[in-house]
């Protein structure tokens, strides 16, 4: 577990901020903050990209029905 480090807080426009110092860089360009009482949580957003979103999917249990074969396109289409 990394130390505890004093930082500064500062106003920038009108929202107040604080410099993350190097040791406490997240490994993301975006992040989720929420409030806990007094404490401010920071977590790093992850994109894993598409393969990653669909591993957390759970497999689809519905039987589909037969397509009739009148609704499907022609098997020589030319373009």
């Amino acid at each position: 577990m990394l130390p505890e480090r004093y930082v500064s807080l500062f106003r920038n426009g009108r929202n107040q901020a604080l410099r993350i110092p190097r040791e406490f860089e997240l490994p993301a360009r975006k992040a989720i903050i929420r409030k806990d009482g007094d404490k401010l949580i920071v977590e790093p957003v992850r994109t894993g990209g598409l393969l990653a979103l669909l591993a957390t999917l759970e497999d689809i249990e519905t039987t589909f029905p037969e397509m009739d074969e009148a609704l499907l396109p022609p098997d020589n289409v030319e373009l």
